[in-house]
Formats: structure tokens, sequence, C-alpha cells
């Protein structure tokens, strides 16, 4: 089978395209699975291209959706022909003693789904939304999942609340759709005239140019009469959390995702604890909350935003353009 691997010490000069072979029969418990699709991620991005951030041959990318070829022993929940999609900690099915580590997600601590077919514990998936592509089910793993908890998980997300996204990727832009066919108003931040339309166009109710604005704070809660955003789905990490803080309601949520602008930054504490706001860090979410969120994507009118698609030998082409920030939605892997 077709594998991408990634040798010591990173980097996209490290990645190349091996034979390995096939896995043989699934053991008691597991399932094998034929991996059609991936999905890049920026956690993916850093593993791939941080040095000594992966073992030494460590097979990359913590999404992957396939169809299922053949069952163990004892496995009910998957017959031959289903159509799965990976969990991102395999080791956490539900409850709140939440993972704090990496040492067990795919494409990290353990191999990833950049191969053709891998086996692994049922529980390591859980179904595909139907009429779904490989693809479309791919972008669930990571963005997906982590859009549905920040909103709906922890943000306990009702109609009529105003809901905050910043940027273009794929979070963001998962999060604009689900909120909006859960009935909230969206806001959005971009710095491209392009991207707004585009955010315009899946629904956001309004754009604001943060290049135009740089107190887009501000500008949120004139928006919203100063009452601010409900909750805001934060990706920027501590050049934008400032700002977030300033756009969220009194009584709001934020969700801590993201890192984009580094890992460590001054906090307005005072306006925080003035506005008794609830500010959540949170990295994807458990086996339950997916099989939770596949339930209510098949009842929306709407599939994921794919940008571009690369096949798998073409995987440092589709890192590059991740890299160089001009995506709107996701960056998939098909094979």
């Amino acid at each position: 089978m077709k594998v991408m691997q990634l040798a010591a010490p990173g980097g996209f000069e490290h990645l190349k395209l091996v034979d390995l072979p096939a896995p043989a029969a699934p053991a008691a418990g597991e399932i094998q699975v034929r991996i059609h699709a991936s999905s890049l991620n920026y956690h993916d991005l850093g593993v791939v291209r941080r040095p000594g951030a992966a073992a030494d041959g460590r097979i990359p990318m913590a999404d992957g959706a396939g169809l299922v070829t053949a069952v163990g022993a004892g496995v009910t929940e998957f017959a031959v022909g289903d159509a799965v999609v990976s969990t991102f900690f395999p080791q956490w099915l539900s409850g709140r003693h939440v993972p704090s580590d990496f040492q067990l997600v795919p494409g990290d601590g353990v191999d990833g789904f950049a191969r053709e077919q891998v086996n692994l514990p049922a529980t390591s998936f859980t179904h595909a939304p139907k009429g779904w592509s490989h693809a479309e089910a791919a972008t669930l793993t990571t963005a997906g999942l982590t859009a549905w908890r920040a909103l709906v998980v922890d943000g306990h997300l009702k109609a009529g609340d105003t809901v905050l996204v910043l940027g273009t990727g794929g979070v963001s832009i998962f999060a604009l759709q689900m909120a909006k066919s859960m009935g909230a108003t969206v806001i959005a931040t971009t710095s491209s005239a392009a991207k707004a339309e585009q955010l315009k166009a899946l629904g956001a109710d309004l754009v604001i140019n943060y290049k135009d604005q740089p107190e887009w704070g501000d500008a949120v809660l004139a928006a919203t009469g100063g009452r601010g955003a409900d909750i805001v789905v934060e990706v920027g990490g501590p050049g934008t959390l400032p700002q977030s803080i300033r756009a969220c309601a009194v009584g709001g949520h934020i969700a801590l995702i993201g890192v984009l602008t580094g890992f460590a930054g001054a906090v307005p504490t005072v306006e925080m604890m003035r506005k008794q706001q609830t500010l959540k860090g949170l990295i994807v979410g458990s086996r339950e909350q997916q099989q939770d969120m596949v339930r209510a994507l098949e009842n929306f009118g709407w599939k994921p935003v794919i940008d571009s698609r690369y096949p798998l030998e073409q995987m440092v082409a589709a890192f590059e353009h991740q890299a160089a920030g001009k995506h709107f939605g996701k960056i998939c892997l098909e094979y």
C-alpha cells in the first residue's frame, strides 16, 4: 500500500511516499478500513514542519475517512462496506476525563491516516454522515468536531444567539455553517474583501475586516447594540484574545481553540471578570460527541467547504498551500 512517511528531524523535505505491506486480517475488536481521504489541520502542519515533533518514520494525518473492508471477531457496530471516519482521541470515548496530551493521537503520537489501509479498534472510528463523500467526512475528525464542541457541547448554543467566528479556516467555517443551521446570528472577521463575500454567501450576517478595523471587538459591540457575541470561537490565541473578550457579551462564552498568533500573551483579566465571561480551552472532542455531531449533520442541508484536493503523493504541495494561508475552508487529500 502507498504510505507517506515523515523522516527525522521533520520538515517538508523529509516527507516521502513509500510502499509498505498491507495489513493482515483485523484482530478481535478491530476493523480494517480502506482510507480514501484525509484533511489538513493546523495541528498536522505543526507535526510535519516543526523539527523533532514526531518520531522517525511517523505516518502523519489525524483525519481519515474510508470504507470498512473487514471486521474482526466481536465487532457488531460496523459491517463491510460501511463509510467511517476516524476519531482524534481514540481512547476518549465519552465523559469528562479528557486527554491532555497527544500521545495517542493519530499522526502525532502514533501513526496516522496518510496510508491506504489500516487495522484499528472499532472504537477508533464512527460512522460517517450518510450521503457525504470521503473527503467531506474526513473534515470532521478535527475541525468539524472542534466547532461542534465549541458551539453545542461547551457553548450551549441556542436559536437567537450571536456567534463570532474569526477568519476562514476549517473550524471557523464549520462554526459559521453549524451556527446558522441552529438559528444563530453569525459575525465573522477576515482581512480579505474576496473572502468577506464568500463568508456572506455562506450566511454570515456581518463581516468585519480586521485590518480596516483593528479594534474589531468594538465593531462587534456596535453591531449588536452594545450586547456583544454570546459565543466567540477564538482560533487566534494571544494576539486576538483581548479583542475577543471585548467582543464577547456579559456572561458570554469564549471557546479557546487556536494558537495561530502564538503560545502566550497578556489577558485583560479585569474586563473578563467584570463581564463574567467563561473562557474554556478545548482540543477536539470525544467519540460520543462525534457520534452526536454526525447524527445532527445528517439533518442539515449543507456540506463542508473544501478549498482544494490533492492526491496523497502531493501532500507537500497541499501543506505548502495551507501554510500560505490563502485557502478558504478545508484542504483535502484523496487516495
